[in-house]
């Protein structure tokens, strides 16, 4: 077994609202004080996580005047220069205070979209401050629960008017920063806008600077709606916009539970580290960013327990990327993977300079074909389901 305690190089990274959150649900106040983002900073550095990652409010408490918010940014930058901690990733809060309590860029009221372009300017300006290179969009207040009373089509028009001003203002001002958007399908609105890894892959292609605008998923999101999140990275990895993702647990379709990477679907987990680690070319790492954990501690635990919930993310993911390598390297599974054929899909279906005329013409292709005696033949699948299930549980 190989050493799991963390080090900057696995990049693991948190937000400050992850471990900082107080356990306020919608039917109980918190069950655990504050935490000063900078004793955050720290411990998360002696955890051996390599960057922290805020929204503006964590930080700088709203409605701060211009003397206390420099005071909060100025020790934050010590922390991080007293650890080596870097800031990968920022995004903006609006979704907490009542005026977005109809969304913010997609608020049926013109003055409150004024507001949130320019709040989100501003902490544009800090995340460049830190040096960030990721900038992430979750509209959590971006949607409806009335139907009537909200134009989704005139909702989308302004969502993206908002991406397009604010992806030329970090362009104007050369701050080199990429956008991630955040799907979800609902919580806390009734429906949100982008539900989906495919709606907001779909949303992305109308926008003027697409190049700069990707993806930031997030594993409950997806399976909070009962899809196959593993699915869904790959598709966002395909199309080249992958550009940050949220790791945490999720026990299946209900509210989202924010648990501890691994601690909900555990097979899917799996896949999903053996994806982004293994399935790039050459059987090498597929994603090379950030492993962000966008998680809650138990609202049971106390404030021992939440750094204990902090380095169980970390350890879960190096457990799983550990067997996830075995499994790869396993000669019994390169064998069941070659009997399933699944090296064979990545053989194009028409060979180098074949057209369709040549397939026309290949009887061996549909006139001399015998489905039947093909439709007999097993594919082969469950023996590789074995073996994943054996490598992950240590069998093999």
């Amino acid at each position: 077994m190989t050493s799991l305690r963390p080090t900057r190089a696995d990049r693991f990274s948190f937000g400050l609202w992850t471990v900082g959150w107080q356990a306020r649900d919608p039917f109980g106040d918190g069950t655990r004080p504050a935490i000063d983002p900078v004793e955050t900073v720290h411990r998360l550095a002696e955890l051996g996580a390599y960057g922290v990652t805020f929204h503006d409010d964590d930080l700088i408490p709203f409605g701060s005047d211009e003397a206390a918010r420099q005071h909060h940014v100025k020790r934050f930058r010590a922390a991080l220069e007293e650890t080596g901690l870097v800031v990968p990733m920022a995004t903006t809060n609006l979704f907490f205070h009542p005026v977005f309590k109809d969304g913010a860029l997609t608020s049926n009221d013109r003055s409150i979209r004024r507001y949130a372009l320019r709040k989100v300017m501003r902490n544009l300006d800090l995340a460049a401050e830190f040096g960030a290179s990721t900038y992430v969009f979750w509209g959590g207040r971006e949607g409806s629960e009335v139907d009537a009373a909200k134009d989704v089509r005139s909702a989308l028009d302004r969502y993206r008017e908002g991406l397009d001003t604010l992806a030329q203002y970090v362009i104007d001002r050369g701050y080199g920063l990429r956008f991630a958007l955040e799907p979800k399908p609902n919580e806390p609105r009734g429906d949100i806008l982008l539900p989906t890894i495919g709606h907001a892959l779909a949303f992305i292609s109308t926008l003027e600077h697409s190049e700069m605008v990707g993806l930031n998923p997030e594993v409950g999101h997806e399976q909070m709606s009962n899809l196959n999140f593993v699915h869904g990275i790959s598709q966002a990895l395909w199309q080249g916009k992958l550009f940050h993702i949220d790791l945490n647990g999720q026990h299946g379709p209900k509210f989202d539970q924010d648990l501890v990477f691994g601690h909900g679907d555990l097979i899917s987990a799996f896949g999903l580290v053996d994806l982004l680690e293994h399935g790039g070319p050459g059987g090498g790492p597929a994603y090379d960013g950030p492993r962000h954990f966008d998680y809650k501690p138990l609202r049971t635990e106390d404030l021992d327990d939440v750094w204990r919930s902090a380095a169980a993310n970390m350890r879960t993911y190096l457990l799983l990327k550990e067997r996830a390598a075995a499994f790869r390297a396993d000669p019994e599974v390169l064998e069941a993977l070659v009997a399933a054929r699944v090296p064979e899909l990545a053989v194009p279906t028409l060979a180098d300079g074949e057209t369709y005329a040549d397939l026309l013409a290949d009887r061996s292709a549909f006139e001399d074909f015998d489905a039947d005696a093909a439709a007999v033949e097993g594919c082969h699948f469950g023996r590789v389901d074995q073996l994943a299930i054996e490598h992950l549980m240590g069998a093999r």
